[in-house]
Formats: C-alpha cells, sequence, structure tokens
C-alpha cells in the first residue's frame, strides 16, 4: 500500500523541574545551596531512511509523546535527559507546521533529520543562583516545556526518470521492461494507482531510478482523475519521458490532442517542467499502422519543441536500448530540480516589535507572548507577593517584552498571556 501523505502528532517531553537542597555534611562549616538542574525533555525527530518507502507506518501510529526530563536532585546532582524519540520517513518528504503551513524541513538524502518537536530544557537548580548578597536561595526554574504541534508529511519520490502519459499509454509493461519493477499491467484504463518505482541497472556503478507515475487526464491540476495526486512527484523527476500510444487507430489530430493535454497540465501544475529535458516515447509500434501514426507523433512533437522523440513496443521489447540509452544521456546532464515548496509565516497578527518575541492576537483579544525566555521567567515567578511581581516585570523588561508589547498595540488593562500566567498590561 502506497501512502504518500499523512499527520502527526508531536509532543516533545516537558524539561525536568531544578532541585532546592542545601548541604548539610560533616565537617563543611557552611553549607550552601547545592540544588542541580532538571534534565532536557526528549524531542521528536524525524530521519529519512532509504530503506523507507511509503508513509504508511504513519497511518497507524499518528501520535509520538515524548518523556519528560529527571527531576534535579541534591548535592549539585542534574536530572537525566529523557530518550529522544526517532521516527523514520522515505527520503523525500516534506515536513510542514499543519497549522502555519511552514516548511520545517525537506529531507531528500538518507540520514537527513529534523527536530519536529524539540524538548524543554531543564530548569536550573537554586545553586544557580547564589551571590554574595543572596546565599541562601529558596527557589529554583521549572523546566521549559516541550514543544508540541500538528506536522503534515508529504512524500514526494525522488527519481531520476519520470514516465507521464494519458491512462493506458503502456507505462507500467515500459517500466517493467526498462527495469526489475513488476507493476500491475491491465488493458484498461487507470490499472496504475500508485506510483511505482524502479532501478535501471546498465552495468556496473551505472544505474538510474525511473518512476512510472499514474495516468493523467484533462484537468488533473484541478484534482481531476487520478493523477492529481500524483502530479507533485513529477518535481522530483530531472528527464521527463512523455510515453504516448500510438498503436490504435488514430487520426492526427487526436494524436496530437494526446500530446498536448499532458504538456497542458505540466506546464499548469509547474511551467519550470517544461524546460526539463524531454523524451517522447511512441510506444505500441507493433500494432498495425503504428508506423505511420508514430510520424505524425514525432512531426507535431518536433513543432512544439521536442528533441528527442523515439519509437518503442514495451510489449516486443523493440527500441528499448535507444531509449535507455536516451534516457542515460540526458539523466548525466540534467540538474537536481530545486523543489519550490514555500513557506507561510505564523499568523502574527501585530508587529514583533523586538526580535525574538513575537505577539499574537487571539481570537478573545488577549495577546500572546511567544519567548522561551519570557515563557520561563512567568513559570519560575512568585506572583503571590508584590516583590514577586515586580522582579517579573523587570526581567520581562529587560527580555523586550513590554517594548514589543507596546509596538503591538497593546493598551492598559489588556491581557497578555505568558505561557500558563495571564497578567493585566500596565504600560511603564
Amino acid at each position: 500500500m502506497f501512502i504518500d501523505r499523512a499527520k502527526i502528532r508531536a509532543k516533545a517531553g516537558d524539561g525536568g523541574r531544578g532541585c532546592v537542597a542545601f548541604r548539610r555534611e560533616k565537617g563543611v562549616p557552611h553549607g550552601g545551596p547545592s540544588g542541580g538542574d532538571g534534565g532536557r525533555g526528549g524531542s521528536i525527530i524525524l530521519v529519512s531512511d532509504r530503506h523507507m518507502r511509503t508513509l504508511v507506518d504513519f497511518q497507524f501510529r499518528p501520535e509520538f509523546k515524548a518523556k519528560r526530563g529527571q527531576l534535579g536532585m541534591g548535592s549539585q546532582c542534574h536530572g537525566r535527559d529523557a530518550e529522544d524519540i526517532v521516527a523514520k520517513v522515505p527520503p523525500g518528504t516534506v515536513v510542514r507546521d499543519a497549522e502555519t503551513g511552514a516548511v520545517l524541513a525537506d529531507l531528500r538524502e538518507d540520514g537527513q533529520s529534523v527536530v519536529a518537536a524539540g524538548g524543554g530544557r531543564g530548569g536550573r537548580g537554586n545553586m544557580n543562583f547564589a551571590t554574595s548578597t543572596r546565599q541562601a536561595p529558596r527557589w529554583a526554574e521549572p523546566g521549559g516545556r516541550g514543544e508540541e504541534r500538528m506536522v503534515e508529511l508529504e512524500l514526494r519520490l525522488l527519481a531520476d526518470v519520470g514516465l507521464v502519459g494519458l491512462p493506458n499509454a503502456g507505462k507500467s509493461l515500459l517500466l517493467s521492461k526498462v527495469s526489475a519493477a513488476h507493476p500491475e499491467v491491465a488493458a484498461y484504463p487507470f490499472t496504475t494507482k500508485e506510483p511505482n518505482l524502479g532501478v535501471v541497472a546498465l552495468g556496473p556503478g551505472e544505474s538510474f531510478v525511473v518512476a512510472d507515475l499514474p495516468g493523467l487526464i484533462e484537468g488533473a491540476h484541478r484534482g481531476a482523475g487520478l493523477g492529481h495526486e500524483f502530479l507533485r512527484h513529477v518535481s522530483r523527476t530531472r528527464v521527463i519521458v512523455h510515453v504516448v500510444d500510438v498503436g490504435w487507430e488514430k487520426a492526427a489530430k487526436d494524436l496530437a490532442k494526446d500530446y498536448d493535454t499532458i504538456v497542458a497540465e505540466l506546464r499548469l501544475h509547474d511551467p519550470d517542467l517544461l524546460r526539463r529535458p524531454l523524451i517522447v516515447a511512441g510506444n505500441k509500434m507493433d500494432m498495425p499502422g503504428a508506423k505511420k501514426r508514430f510520424e505524425e507523433l514525432a512531426r507535431h512533437a518536433r513543432k512544439r519543441g521536442a528533441k528527442t522523440v523515439l519509437p518503442v513496443s514495451a510489449l516486443t521489447g523493440d527500441g528499448i536500448g535507444p531509449l535507455l540509452r536516451a534516457m542515460e544521456k540526458s539523466v548525466e546532464g540534467a540538474p537536481v530540480p530545486e523543489l519550490k515548496l514555500g513557506e507561510a509565516a505564523e499568523p502574527i497578527l501585530r508587529p514583533r516589535g523586538v526580535a525574538g518575541v513575537k505577539i499574537v492576537l487571539d481570537q478573545r483579544g488577549r495577546f500572546i507572548v511567544r519567548s522561551k525566555e519570557a515563557e520561563r521567567a512567568a513559570a519560575a515567578a512568585k506572583t503571590g507577593t508584590k516583590k514577586g511581581i515586580r522582579a517579573l516585570q523587570d526581567e520581562l523588561g529587560r527580555l523586550g517584552v513590554n517594548e514589543a508589547l507596546e509596538a503591538a498595540g497593546a493598551n492598559e488593562g489588556d491581557a497578555v498571556v505568558i505561557g500558563d500566567l495571564e497578567l493585566e498590561y500596565q504600560p511603564d
């Protein structure tokens, strides 16, 4: 089963809380704070693995949740970091944030990885807060919260050559002749319901990958037929082989229409596809009258700019050799295409104001502060006392949060949310 789309929930582990402890040792006249730091929470990491072919595993496991870091301990002992969760994906997988649409990574090569959700930092123990004037701090930081996000995975096949054409043009049979792949072949349209990959081995160290893409029809770029789900796979291919059926009795205008339909769909999906090396293969040359129809196709294709038009018969194998040599030559000189992924920015409704601090206005009219340092300060603040609130205000001012709120248009009395803490904005 070929699955090329999946959505998962990635929840990284929270960091462990720092420890509040003091030394109590015989022979040590002056003790002191000795609380250690908490451990880092586990992260969710996606790694491309060449042995993976589809995203089917994520259909059965749509959620990944890492453990939290260990709490800090006394005697300056740090908590243990939680283990990361590593999930394998096929090379060619595009990773996006499901909410914002922002591209997190394009994992094209074997072994490439991306942190889908980062684990929270461990909180600092009270030993970190001792100073000459504050020798017995009785507080520690809580662990940072692990990231949580919905992640969209989209597989775009990595192939050197892509076979495109109308349904029943003979692409699957052609793939079986040029490689060791065994796709389903039948004499009716839409036999192929999922892409197939085959490796063409020409000799020691000489090989390339061919993808048979399901048949396209007119309007595929708008979602018609089966091909619209697989048009994106063409964007990865370096060379395009357009397979045209010349085996059945067709007028010259019908052959031209068949050819132009696929070219139009490629152009409407991505105009850059037409700038890649193109080979036109007139298939089913074993049929009566195919030679004349191939000549008509060749004249039309060359008028449209095609430089290489070859006759083949996937059934008998005639013409396969010249076609393979043309593929090999085209692949050698073709650059690896740069995939146009785009990037959707986070929906910030007000200006940032300060680098590193994001201000988002939610549906309730509250100003949401996005800053790891500010969230950490809010979690550690003693908001039950005036002194603690004042210390938090000073820290937020130092981090630039107050300046960012002012630039975002916050007014006195507006609700401000930092982590789990909701405050009332009071400008200085």
